[in-house]
């Protein structure tokens, strides 16, 4: 992000701290994710410490520090998907892309993360790659489709 668009999100807050986290949902729906750079604009405005914007962000699982790649990944590890192979899956997807949770392919292609739950309890074990829920998935399913995506 450029600091125009800082500014132009700030310019809807007061600079208040109770300001924190909807600056940083807008920042992290603008580039994908917080951003060391965006801390410290956000730290500035605010007159807060990093260390206090990253206490609180990295409290909730919706925010982000590391840049997404083109496609995501996100493994449900909820009980009912946990019970039946999610670890396993979220093992098999580390395996082939060489990155862990939380982290990014060198070249930006896949970002992987787990999920506490997707709400697909009863098409457990389930995978979600961008905006599509890959239900009853298998380590040999969920290899083919990052295959083809390779």
């Amino acid at each position: 992000m450029k600091e125009k668009d800082y500014h132009d999100i700030f310019s809807k807050f007061k600079g208040l701290q109770t300001d924190l986290i909807p600056i940083l949902v807008r920042i992290q729906d603008k580039a994908g994710y917080l951003s060391e750079e965006a801390i410290r604009y956000v730290s500035e405005f605010l007159k807060m410490s990093q260390n206090q914007i990253y206490g609180v962000a990295s409290f909730y699982p919706k925010f982000r520090f590391t840049e997404p790649g083109k496609k995501s990944i996100k493994v449900c590890m909820g009980t009912a998907c946990h019970v039946r192979g999610g670890l396993f899956l979220s093992e098999a997807v580390g395996w082939k892309l060489g990155i862990g949770i939380g982290q990014t392919t060198e070249d930006k292609r896949f970002d992987f993360q787990r999920a506490g739950c997707l709400g697909c309890c009863t098409l457990a074990p389930v995978v979600k790659i961008n905006e599509h829920v890959h239900s009853r998935m298998s380590v040999t399913r969920l290899k083919e489709i990052l295959e083809k995506d390779d």
